[in-house]
């Protein structure tokens, strides 16, 4: 399978986020992509980094994304996860990653499970949790585990997509750091951010695609001075290995991931089959005394 992702700094408004992903798609297809994944809330600016109901706008009109992402999956023949500010009624909001078959119809969708809340990251003013739970994607190029940015901190929702059949785990992301921040905190967040995912390749014998924004986007409320993105998009391999690894540019790569080595690799790491499912009832407490 050829693997597209799309590492984009934001280009200012929707339209021209749109024609950069587009050139990008367009890119990538020429390169052999099969499947392309764009970044998380890849049509506007990073706009969790404050609380302002006037934000609730970049919703704007779901089934107008819906329609204008087909077209593009349909022109380019590609398999297109996108990720989406969904407004589902009035006062309920997603952050929704939409997976476009390559006839332009829509394969699936993902309401992200895991919603944080920390400085500069104020997601739980925007969006509820999704309630789709965690099921793949069945699609012309495989069956998607697709999840959504701090999801990728949660090793559950990881093995819940490889027990349902998921044949590749895929994690669109805005995840940066704080310049004032030391110069070795921001060292061991990214390599934090890129072991843990590491895991979950290894631990369910799956490739993993992670695709970050890039570029420092300005706090708009000016209490915080912003988040610098720090991209660093990659895919590992079902060992952990690296197949491909961005730096902190704005770039397009088209990767090519040998599927049969991951079936070879299952046989010869059984660690769904010694698994001690008869032991981990506490496994879903919050906490255990």
């Amino acid at each position: 399978m050829k693997v597209g992702t799309i590492q984009l700094a934001y280009a200012g408004e929707l339209e021209a986020m749109r024609r950069q992903c587009v050139s990008k798609i367009t890119e990538a297809k020429a390169r052999g992509a099969e499947l392309i994944i764009l970044q998380e809330l890849h049509e506007s600016h990073y706009f969790c980094q404050n609380e302002n109901v006037e934000n609730f706008d970049l919703a704007g009109d779901f089934e107008e994304k819906i329609s204008f992402w087909s077209s593009v999956a349909k022109e380019y023949g590609v398999v297109l996860v996108t990720s989406l500010f969904e407004k589902r009624t009035a006062g309920l909001y997603h952050n929704s990653a939409v997976v476009f078959e390559k006839d332009g119809s829509v394969a699936g969708k993902y309401r992200k499970m895991h919603i944080p809340d920390d400085p500069g990251f104020y997601e739980k003013f925007y969006f509820t949790p999704g309630d789709l739970g965690f099921e793949p994607i069945a699609t012309s190029v495989g069956k998607l585990g697709v999840l959504v940015c701090w999801d990728q901190w949660y090793p559950e929702a990881a093995r819940l997509m490889a027990l349902k059949g998921a044949q590749i785990l895929i994690y669109p992301t805005a995840i940066g750091w704080f310049d004032a921040d030391t110069e070795d905190e921001k060292q061991r967040q990214l390599d934090a951010w890129i072991s843990v995912q590491r895991g979950h390749a290894v631990a369910n014998t799956l490739p993993v695609v992670a695709v970050n924004r890039v570029g420092f986007e300005k706090d708009d409320s000016h209490v915080m001075d912003g988040i610098r993105f720090w991209g660093h998009s990659f895919i590992v391999g079902t060992q952990g290995e690296f197949l491909y690894q961005a730096d902190t540019e704005s770039t397009v790569a088209v990767t090519e991931i040998d599927m049969l080595q991951c079936e070879q690799n299952r046989r010869i790491w059984p660690f769904f089959r010694d698994r001690r499912v008869d032991a981990y009832h506490d496994i879903s407490n919050i906490f255990i005394d």
